[in-house]
């Protein structure tokens, strides 16, 4: 039996492969790092942020409605008809637009499957009649929950009085369970619930952008430096100006001529425009949580810092006095002791800081110390206090 084995043909000298493999690895790995490069802009590039995300159109915005409406089908987590006379009342008059007489006796009404809600949702722009757009509810009596209930036809007016849409639908809300011994369970927020495409608009807003001969874009974090730099970088795009920066919030553009028909085309285009935004240089601080969050123009000046703790303890311990055993007339009694001890941290250390110090230097130098959050909010509160914080101190 024989075996043929496959015949192998070197071109080239095994030298000369080798370095063929090896130019080709070489040029393999340039590739790589060409595309990682290309992959990873500079990190100016990430800082830049889209004007989509800055800036918002005026006259392009949302509106809000509000109704007044009822909810039925309730399992008994209804309104009390007696500490809710508005939801009675409103009860007596749907039943006779309904048809239905109320000239009997409505006093022995004892439902508890109703409830009295408001009804809320928010108009997008542009948005046409006959399309649909979600609805939130929330009770105005006493029900304790709405799980179940069905929203009866509930116009929503705008801030004009207008009725923009009609809300009806099968709410779905949270839960409450609970048994005889008090013991509940409660998910999400019962007396809250959500109508998803629970609305039907019945009236458009107008607004035609086709007839604006100008934008204003209006920035969502005022700032001059901003403002500018995004009317520059328009300027760019368009090759010509047409826009100004206002004032710290605004920035006006005249429509093109050769965009006067395509002003959807030219919002895109702008909404795609990245810009990098300039802030205030400002320290947050949440009190109650000790989160602190500051922003990466925060400088200080040449300050020192010094940070100790001084730790008073007393301790009661109360011991048992009892008299001898020949005494006469003693009695046994509760004498108290106490204990006081003064500890005071010799480990505290005085840092000096420079002037101009950066965030990170700031942040390194006071986890230098060994300073918990609590404490930085007050180091923060007194260099601010000292006139060498350079930045907005922002209390919540």
């Amino acid at each position: 039996m024989s075996v043929l084995l496959p015949k192998v043909v070197f071109s080239s000298p095994p030298h000369q492969r080798i370095g063929a493999c090896r130019a080709r690895s070489l040029s393999l790995l340039a590739a790589l790092g060409m595309a990682l490069l290309i992959l990873n802009p500079l990190h100016t590039a990430h800082a830049a942020s889209r004007l989509k995300d800055l800036v918002d159109f005026q006259g392009v915005r949302d509106n809000m409605l509000v109704g007044y409406g009822l909810v039925v089908g309730l399992n008994g987590t209804g309104d009390s008809l007696t500490n809710a006379p508005f939801t009675e009342r409103s009860m007596i008059g749907m039943l006779e637009r309904l048809g239905i007489n109320s000239s009997g006796d409505f006093n022995t009404i004892k439902t508890k499957n109703v409830a009295a809600v408001m009804v809320t949702a928010t108009l997008p722009p542009f948005a046409a009649q006959g399309s649909r757009i979600d609805v939130t509810i929330g009770t105005m009596g006493d029900a304790k929950s709405l799980q179940g209930g069905v929203l009866l036809v509930t116009p929503l007016q705008g801030a004009d009085g207008e009725v923009y849409a009609v809300a009806q639908g099968t709410i779905s809300s949270g839960y409450s369970a609970g048994g005889s011994s008090g013991t509940t369970v409660t998910k999400g927020v019962p007396t809250s619930g959500r109508i998803s495409d629970g609305a039907i608009v019945e009236r458009e807003v107008p607004f035609h952008l086709a007839d604006l001969g100008s934008m204003r874009l209006s920035l969502r974090n005022p700032d001059f430096t901003t403002a500018e730099r995004i009317a520059d970088v328009i300027n760019k795009h368009l090759k010509s100006k047409v826009a100004d920066a206002i004032d710290s919030a605004t920035v006006k553009i005249q429509v093109p001529d050769a965009k006067r028909n395509d002003v959807v085309g030219l919002m895109t285009d702008i909404e795609q425009l990245t810009v990098v935004p300039d802030q205030v240089a400002r320290v947050v601080i949440d009190e109650q949580s000790g989160v602190i969050v500051m922003g990466e123009n925060v400088h200080i000046n040449t300050v020192a810092i010094a940070q100790g703790n001084l730790t008073i303890k007393i301790t009661e311990t109360p011991q048992v006095s009892q008299p001898g055993p020949l005494s006469e007339g003693g009695s046994t009694v509760v004498v108290p002791r106490t204990e006081i001890s003064v500890d005071e941290n010799k480990d505290a250390k005085l840092a000096l800081l420079h002037s101009g110090v950066s965030l990170q230097e700031l942040v390194q130098s006071l986890n230098a110390l060994g300073i918990g959050p609590r404490d930085m909010i007050s180091i923060l509160q007194s260099v601010k206090a000292a006139g060498a914080l350079q930045a907005d101190l922002e209390l919540m």
